[in-house]
């Protein structure tokens, strides 16, 4: 029998140590699909060459071309009404792929069983409406992404604009379901919001995750106490969120454990980005993050804005570290205050439950003692396959079932 073909465009490349929540997303669903057919990778992003050769003995996935997304401006008040009035006009993050790109994509697309397209954005780097036996995983909607940025507007003209492009992509995304035969989201609530704005067609749910460690982890936490966050500053939340906590947390923190460390780990961190302190700790990228995360009291999420599900917390809770979050850092995860993580959203509650884990490291252990077994149950990729396989199997059903039609 011969086997599946799947074509599988991504916005990132498959490097073998991921850098972000996207792209550990990538090279999990992509592994997912290897053991269900025989998989090439197309990745679509700026930089994709300059990766590919910094990368070239990471290609895990089958990276057969890399594509350099054009800029492709909208000019005038009719092309700016356009985009704000029509779901379907082509190109509408302003780039997109150029025509010998495009052509080889659609004949690839041809050739093959299956289409899965990794990231809200990548369909949108072509001119195609409507992709035939194709699932589209929506790690995030735009929609939710600007809403959550509109308390961030700087005045009454800069809130309009940023209403604008809410109701400018939720209208797109209501019609994502007519474009795609199978769509994917990170969470139930994702899937709940596009029911609600009229989007049609199979939705299913496949979680963000995180690789299982090989054996339990060993937790080492520092004296005196450290308290870390994972995130590399390119993503506007995470720094965002970390400059909130480094302001309106750390010195209500610093007031009862005086001696305690900031630890920052991501890209970016180590630059002039980093929060001022002389207690404040820029690590930039680590390559051996679980034994630096094993020297931590608690990781900290204090994500205030975005979309979609954070991977940092599936990766903390692998690492059996205990977390104090955000609601919005915890959105996705069913979690309430207290269950297998803590919660709070104003900084006096949520620097206090940071001092309750310094305070209790017994509790907070226990604590996330039951975070991983949640783990091992739902956020493993072994776990989180079956659903990428489901997703998959309906689109070739619902692909062929049409073209029997035909």
């Amino acid at each position: 029998m011969r086997a599946i073909r799947i074509l599988y465009l991504s916005a990132y490349w498959p490097r073998s140590q991921p850098l972000c929540g996207g792209e550990w997303r990538a090279l999990g669903v992509g592994r997912a699909l290897q053991e269900l057919g025989s998989v090439q990778t197309i990745v679509v992003r700026s930089g994709a060459i300059e990766e590919a050769r910094a990368n070239k003995t990471t290609n895990e996935l089958n990276v057969i071309r890399c594509i350099e997304p054009q800029r492709r401006f909208r000019t005038g008040l009719r092309g700016k009404i356009r985009w704000a009035v029509d779901p379907r006009v082509p190109y509408p993050l302003g780039c997109g792929a150029d025509a010998d790109a495009s052509a080889f994509v659609f004949q690839k697309i041809n050739d093959s069983d299956l289409v899965w397209f990794c990231n809200f954005r990548t369909p949108y780097m072509f001119e195609n409406s409507i992709w035939p036996k194709s699932v589209l995983d929506v790690d995030d909607l735009p929609s939710c992404f600007e809403k959550s940025m509109l308390p961030a507007a700087t005045g009454f003209r800069d809130w309009v604009a940023r209403m604008v492009r809410v109701y400018s992509w939720r209208r797109r995304e209501s019609t994502l379901g007519e474009r795609f035969t199978v769509l994917a989201t990170c969470s139930e609530s994702d899937e709940a919001y596009l029911r609600k704005i009229g989007c049609t067609g199979p939705v299913h749910v496949i979680p963000n995750g995180f690789d299982q460690p090989t054996g339990e982890p060993v937790r080492r936490p520092a004296t005196p106490p450290r308290i870390g966050f994972v995130g590399p500053f390119s993503h506007p939340p995470n720094l965002e969120g970390i400059r909130w906590f480094a302001k309106e947390c750390w010195p209500l923190i610093k007031q009862r454990a005086p001696d305690a460390r900031l630890r920052i780990v991501g890209k970016g961190s180590e630059t002039e980005l980093k929060p001022i302190g002389s207690d404040i700790d820029g690590l930039g990228w680590v390559s051996d993050l679980a034994s630096e995360v094993a020297s931590w009291s608690l990781m900290v999420i204090p994500i205030r804005s975005g979309a979609g599900t954070r991977v940092k917390l599936a990766q903390a809770l692998s690492l059996k570290c205990p977390v104090v979050s955000t609601s919005y850092g915890a959105y996705g995860y069913d979690a309430t205050d207290g269950s297998y993580m803590l919660l709070a959203d104003s900084a006096d509650a949520f620097a206090k439950a940071c001092i309750d884990v310094v305070g209790s490291p017994n509790q907070a252990q226990a604590m996330a003692d039951k975070g991983w077994k949640e783990f091992l149950q739902k956020w493993t990729w072994n776990a989180i396959a079956p659903r990428v396989w489901a997703a998959a199997e309906e689109c070739l059903r619902r692909s062929k079932t049409l073209h029997s039609k035909v």
